[in-house]
């Protein structure tokens, strides 16, 4: 095989060919970098009026928020214009989308006048990456303006049906709209600093790191925004929710006021009822009233009459046999007489007219006292009076009622010793099981040293007809209590007995003061 011959190379003509080249190449360079520097200027000279119409444009959105707050507050006060302040918000979001659509272009343009300039140096590449950045962060909040634009939209519309939660939609939205002037401020301050960032990055390397810081801190602030927008969601949904139980609840309340006017028609109805049957019996018992004062006595007048006129002219030809019957006789039409009478009382007690008076207990217990003055003396009775009270009453059914139960009193004593009475008035406020109130009350206690009772006959005593004692030797009709506890009850008032037997009984009586 043949050697190959090595050709050295001209040592003078090869420098001369790369000088050549060399130079070639840098007058391309520099043309080529005047070209960019041109386009950088025309660059420039786009940026400065594209943010002069992102200003403009600005301006124009606070207009546009300012009108929007004053239809939301308008619409407030005036439902008749919701849909045309509807209608103009839909304009104004239809404009926010083409501003930001135009937004986008100028970002796109900005992106290929950065790519350029990274070809030209590894600063530039740097600062290029970070208006990337940059513009990432623009197109991301113009995408959340977008979100927070259709999320108006929804609120207005959610407005338009719930007028009781205008007054909350439209605080939100003012949020809402403060929110957007903020970012709008921040979007021009963020323009004015990437113009600022632009010309100073073709002059200017040594501001690099106070650009990054305040990369960083719009970092933070749209993390804090992307934040807050997480909470409005979540308030949102959480107002949807409580509008939505709120319904349901409302749903309840009228099915239930459904109920109980149903209820109260019906009750209505039977009270109408008991008012009819009320009416009769209370006409059956005038007319009862009419019967007992007239025909029932009548018959007995004359029975007493006739008996008198025996006793006056015929005794002496009676035998005594004939004599005790004939006495038992008068005695009969004695205790007939006083039934009637308390029948007669207990039924006026329910019919009369009931015309309350302010009057003191004590003055109507004094009349009682003068009226059983005589019999009081008899038994050497001993009445001790305590308290003063005064309060709303009937005074004739309350001079009845003192009356029956002091009359008892002296009644039921025992011949050993004087009957010892004592009548206390005191304000108080009643804690018993029938009567559980925080009015005040009179409390009124009467009590003796009589006979008493066995206290299983408490709930019995005020019953029609109940003579717990041997008639012979304690003579009544069995009603006096009974017209006592009904005219306690025509006060609203309540009223009980207690008693050991041989060892006095005491009732407790609770009126109303007022």
């Amino acid at each position: 095989m043949s050697e190959k011959k090595i050709i050295p190379a001209d040592e003078n003509s090869f420098p001369e060919k790369n000088k050549t080249n060399h130079n070639d190449e840098l007058l391309l360079v520099n043309k080529r970098l005047a070209q960019q520097i041109e386009e950088r200027k025309k660059r420039a000279a786009e940026l400065i009026i594209a943010n002069k119409e992102l200003a403009f444009q600005n301006k124009e959105k606070e207009k546009r928020a300012a009108e929007l707050v004053i239809a939301n507050t308008e619409l407030a006060y005036q439902n008749q214009e919701k849909e045309d302040r509807a209608a103009e918000l839909i304009i104004a979001n239809k404009e926010l989308t083409f501003q930001n659509q135009e937004k986008g272009k100028r970002a796109a343009e900005l992106v290929i006048a950065n790519t350029e300039l990274a070809y030209q140096n590894k600063e530039k590449e740097k600062r290029a990456a970070e208006l990337l950045i940059a513009n990432a962060e623009l197109a991301y909040q113009n995408q959340e303006k977008e979100d927070r634009a259709a999320e108006l939209v929804i609120a207005n519309t959610e407005l338009a049906y719930q007028n009781k939660e205008k007054q909350k939609r439209a605080d939100e939205l003012s949020i809402a709209n403060s929110e957007l002037l903020f970012q709008n401020k921040e979007k021009e301050k963020r323009a004015a600093e990437l113009v600022i960032a632009n010309t100073e990055l073709a002059y200017q390397n040594q501001e690099k790191e106070d650009r990054a810081a305040e990369l960083v801190i719009a970092n933070k602030e749209l993390t804090f925004q992307n934040k807050e927008k997480e909470k409005r969601a979540a308030e949102l949904v959480i107002a949807n929710k409580e509008l939505a139980y709120q319904n349901k609840e409302k749903e309840k309340r009228a099915a239930e006021l459904l109920i109980a006017n149903t209820e109260l028609t019906f009750q209505n109805n039977e009270k109408e009822k008991r008012a009819a049957e009320l009416i009769l019996a209370n006409n059956e018992l005038e007319a009862f009233t009419y019967i007992s004062s007239h025909h029932l006595q009548e018959p007995l007048r004359k029975i007493q009459v006739f008996a008198d006129r025996i006793s006056t002219d015929e005794h002496q030809n009676l035998t005594d046999k004939g004599k005790y019957y004939f006495e038992r006789i008068e005695v009969a039409a004695f205790h007939m007489q006083a039934l009637i009478n308390d029948l007669l009382t207990y039924s006026r007690t329910s019919v009369t007219e009931k015309k309350f008076e302010n009057v003191n207990l004590n003055t109507i217990i004094d009349k009682v006292l003068e009226d059983l003055k005589k019999e009081i003396i008899i038994k050497k009775a001993i009445v001790e009076i305590s308290g003063n009270c005064s309060a709303f009453i009937i005074p004739s059914q309350f001079h009845q009622l003192i009356y029956n139960l002091v009359s008892n009193s002296l009644k039921f004593s025992t011949k050993e010793k004087a009957p010892h009475i004592t009548i206390e008035s005191i304000y108080t406020k009643p804690t018993t099981k029938k009567n559980k109130s925080s009015a005040d009350y009179c409390h009124i206690i009467i009590s003796d040293n009589g006979i008493g009772f066995d206290p299983q006959f408490e709930s019995r005593v005020f019953e029609m007809f109940q003579q717990l004692n041997n008639k012979t030797d304690y003579k009544g009709t069995g009603i006096g209590l009974a017209i006592s506890k009904k005219i306690v009850e025509n006060h609203n008032g309540v009223i009980t007995a207690t008693g050991k037997l041989h060892h006095g009984s005491k009732f407790d009586i609770y009126i109303p003061v007022v």
